[in-house]
């Protein structure tokens, strides 16, 4: 039953009499409680925020003198009083609520300035189990939901970097109705989130992926020009996911990163990080979220124009992501051809002091490169829903692969084999790709039918054999990766007759035993997977 309301107007200015500061980080805590005592107000403090305004020699008043009761069980119990809350969520217009507040010695809060234990960052660092629990506020969620509440007459401030507005609207010693109402919405933001984070932590230690409540919350980390397309509005948020990737790296250079671009990014450097560097140099480089070209070798330098020469047409423009740090020659490289982006785990000053001639170019440097093995979830919308899902962290090296022809694969064409198939991994459905010798040689990416892909891969194979002028494609020989199982053997006639002579697909088709026997008559070795990678 819904509570009815006291239908009393809120004031338009509230003036700032009492403050209530309890902050976990002190950014700027010491500096805004000095303004706030020049303008005369009365400073209220718990725990460390209060021994950083005493030490700083600024009038504090312990939260004890508000609420009668000491600080208990290790300062789990302080703020969790009528003392305080009752100072938080009275009406100041009802007679009621002021007669109750006079009899029971309330003292009225007007302004709460409150962050939240670092939950978020002792779960991203790997706290242990009890020391997590530790960092779940509970105090400060209550008091800041209730300032929000009560933002008729109440102030609540849960961000360090909205400190500098508060002091410029309260320059006459008042908030009007409009900041206040700002801040309490961001105030609900910043709970919901921050409960969002709890939640989801215990979904992974206790396993449960798919949870009966799924909140996922962000942190907006900067709001884009536009989205995908100019009248569609983006921002870009940020999960707290201590992973390597575009949402954790420094950009180095450039101007901001659309959503498009950010999209992207993030497809490429995924996908490159499927090779490790200790292995080899390896390079992606995307076109709208399908690699255009990937390629490795024992230089960065190498790798990169063997993925170029897959389809230099659809690289122009493109993204390019990096497994190991980007040197000066690579460098040299990549500026030859109009590129939007280039992520890698770090950059040498040389390859910096090259790319800086091209002022456009974004630079990204990630620290790392993110473990394709690790568990996470993806999620997209749909009309009234969310689709949840976890990562897709399949490996090729991890499966084991079955021969199911006559003739097993060369050691070479098994190695192209797994290149294919890590690739196929990240190429949009319905994903043909064709490789030889750690190279691509040609992606067909989501079409609604697989034939069409093995054969608009082929038609890109060509293409590139005449730029280099090449006597024929490097599919003559390769290995081709289907993503799902071959329906019926026609998508595999088409990547025979495009020179493949290796296949490698998840296998469980009612036809399998067609497709089998297509392979057999054409002497082409197959492995399936048992496990396919579908990428929408």
């Amino acid at each position: 039953m819904a509570v009815p309301s006291k239908k009393i107007p809120a004031p338009d200015e509230v003036r700032i009499r009492t403050a209530l500061l309890s902050v976990s980080d002190k950014t700027g805590i010491v500096e805004l409680a000095r303004a706030l005592h020049e303008k005369g107000v009365r400073l209220v403090s718990t725990g460390g925020t209060h021994k950083a305004l005493s030490d700083a020699g600024l009038p504090v008043s312990d939260v004890s003198e508000l609420t009668g009761f000491p600080e208990v069980m290790d300062g789990r119990v302080k703020t969790l009083h009528p003392g305080v809350h009752g100072g938080l969520l009275a009406i100041r217009d009802d007679a009621e609520h002021v007669a109750a507040m006079d009899k029971h010695g309330i003292t009225a809060i007007d302004l709460a300035v409150i962050n939240l234990y670092p939950f978020e960052e002792v779960r991203a660092k790997g706290g242990d189990y009890p020391t997590t629990v530790e960092n779940i506020d509970i105090g400060g969620p209550a008091m800041i939901r209730a300032s929000a509440k009560n933002h008729a007459y109440v102030t609540i401030v849960t961000d360090p970097a909205d400190y500098p507005l508060l002091l410029e609207e309260i320059a006459g010693g008042a908030t009007r109705y409009a900041f206040r109402q700002k801040m309490a919405a961001k105030a609900y933001a910043r709970t919901a989130a921050y409960d969002a984070a709890i939640s989801n932590w215990f979904a992974d230690v206790l396993d449960t992926p798919m949870p009966r409540h799924r909140v996922i919350g962000g942190v907006l980390k900067e709001e884009m020009r536009y989205g995908e397309n100019p009248h569609q509005k983006a921002g870009f948020y940020v999960t707290g996911e201590n992973r390597p990737g575009v949402a954790t790296a420094t950009l180095l250079q450039g101007k901001q990163l659309s959503y498009n671009n950010i999209n992207d990014t993030d497809a490429a450097f995924e996908l490159v990080a499927e090779f490790l560097p200790e292995k080899a140099s390896a390079c992606a480089i995307i076109k709208h979220a399908n690699p255009c070209g990937v390629a490795t070798a024992p230089s960065l330098a190498e790798a990169y124009r063997r993925a170029l020469a897959c389809d230099s047409t659809s690289a122009y423009g493109g993204i390019i992501a990096l497994n190991q740090e980007l040197d000066a020659e690579t460098a040299e490289e990549i500026v030859k051809l109009f590129t939007e982006v280039i992520i890698a785990p770090s950059v040498s000053d040389e390859a910096k002091a090259i790319i800086a001639r091209k002022p456009n170019l974004r630079l990204l440097a990630t620290g790392g490169l993110p473990d394709p093995r690790l568990p996470g979830l993806s999620a997209k919308t749909v009309a009234g829903g969310l689709l949840v899902q976890t990562r897709d962290n399949g490996m090729v090296e991890d499966l084991e692969l079955k021969v199911v022809t006559k003739r097993a694969p060369t050691a070479q064409e098994l190695e192209d084999m797994k290149f294919a198939f890590k690739v196929a991994k990240h190429v949009k459905s319905n994903a043909i790709v064709y490789a030889k010798d750690g190279q691509t040689a040609g992606i067909g990416a989501g079409q609604m039918s697989r034939v069409d892909s093995a054969r608009i891969a082929a038609i890109k194979a060509e293409e590139a054999a005449k730029a280099l002028g090449l006597a024929e494609p490097l599919t003559r020989g390769s290995a081709v990766a289907s993503e799902a199982f071959l329906p019926f053997a026609d998508g595999l006639l088409s990547a025979i007759a495009a020179g493949a002579t290796a296949v490698i697909q998840p296998g469980g088709s009612m036809r399998d035993e067609e497709v089998i026997a297509a392979a057999n008559e054409h002497d082409v070795a197959m492995v399936f997977t048992g496990m396919r990678h579908f990428r929408h």
